[in-house]
């Protein structure tokens, strides 16, 4: 029997206004499982993430984590709105990684990471300090940990705020586009990060344009263009075998042959 996925999205519709940002679009993740979505500015990848944390509701379609309908509950045979409350239940079972680094500037790195797990979980101080330190060694920063975030470099600010992500254990990463605002000399060392991620079994689902990323570490690759998802395939499918004229002229655009 196949086991269910650990998140399951389905026809999920999202406009702003006249402009449908996200056209029925359908994806299932498995546990452990990296996704990487690709595709030109505007094509819905980061509208996309924020549906699926509930930072945008959705207006059509289903999104199930772990088998557990977001956003919505029944009630008496009909689906209503999730409580404040139980939506950021929701929320925190996944991790969210902007471009932009959206660290505390008043924090030290140690702080930054451990002050969420003291704040919503309920940690104690001490153990979240350990915690915190153990997570700022494993993305090579723990002799950052009495830093400043005006003190760090850009890349170091972008592996403090996994740190964050990662303190809250949750159930599936979320990265939009973590490399997209740093120098290129810094880059490698993110990504460096988000390799042993995925080694450690760790669910993630990345928007990027680093497409050596995508070719290396993703277990799929999902192209969209227009808000739908135009094909989703291993590497290899993707990058190696597609005749896909749309996806052939997006790679060529961003340096990428077939």
């Amino acid at each position: 029997m196949t086991a269910l996925p650990l998140l399951r999205a389905h026809e999920v519709r999202k406009s702003f206004g006249h402009s449908l940002v996200l056209d029925s679009v359908s994806l299932d993740v498995a546990r452990g499982e990296v996704v990487v979505l690709i595709g030109p500015s505007g094509a819905g990848k980061s509208t996309l993430l924020r549906t699926l944390n509930q930072l945008e509701t959705i207006d059509g379609g289903s999104i199930y984590l772990d088998g557990e309908l977001l956003g919505y509950e029944e009630h008496k045979g009909r689906l209503i709105h999730r409580s404040e409350k139980d939506t950021l239940r929701q929320r925190r079972r996944f991790g969210m990684v902007f471009q932009a680094f959206n660290l505390f500037p008043h924090m030290t790195a140690l702080q930054n990471v451990s002050y969420a797990p003291t704040q919503v979980r309920g940690i104690k101080p001490a153990a979240a300090k350990a915690a915190a330190l153990a997570l700022l060694d494993q993305v090579g920063l723990a002799d950052r940990a009495h830093h400043y975030p005006s003190e760090l470099s850009g890349g170091q600010q972008q592996r403090v705020a996994i740190a964050r992500s990662l303190a809250m254990e949750p159930d599936i990463l979320l990265f939009d586009e973590p490399t997209s605002a740093l120098d290129p000399e810094l880059v490698d060392d993110v990504l460096q990060v988000m390799r042993a991620l995925s080694l450690q079994g760790q669910t993630m689902i990345v928007v990027t344009h680093e497409m050596g990323f995508a070719r290396d570490v993703a277990d799929r690759v999902v192209f969209m263009t227009e808000g739908a998802i135009r094909e989703i395939g291993t590497p290899a499918e993707i990058f190696q075998d597609n005749t896909n004229p749309r996806l052939k002229s997006f790679l060529g655009s961003v340096g990428t042959t077939v």
